[in-house]
């Protein structure tokens, strides 16, 4: 099984952001972590991270055909992009949002 891992805008400051109020794991963290687990499944997981909305969206259509999965932090992008989530419908790929 392959699983996309996409990440949206500033998730990249991580650890530095505000560690009061978002601890201070910095998002290699945090897919380090997901990629060892997913591995002690059979499972590959690759990640993207950008603060471009069109960059996520190219990552989607790419997707199609290759991944069996995404799971997406959109970030900000969450309130503000209708494209985004356009494209998650027009690949045909289960897809969860996670925050």
């Amino acid at each position: 099984m392959n699983i996309l891992l996409l990440n949206g805008p500033n998730l990249n400051m991580l650890g530095q952001r505000e560690p009061d109020k978002y601890g201070t794991q910095t998002l290699q963290d945090i897919v380090d972590d997901l990629q060892a687990q997913a591995a002690s499944s059979n499972v590959t997981l690759t990640h993207f991270q950008s603060n471009a909305e069109f960059e996520l969206i190219d990552r989607v259509h790419a997707a199609m055909g290759t991944v069996d999965a995404i799971i997406i932090n959109p970030a900000a992008f969450t309130h503000t992009s209708v494209a985004l989530r356009d494209a998650l419908l027009s690949v045909n790929i289960p897809f969860i949002e996670v925050h």
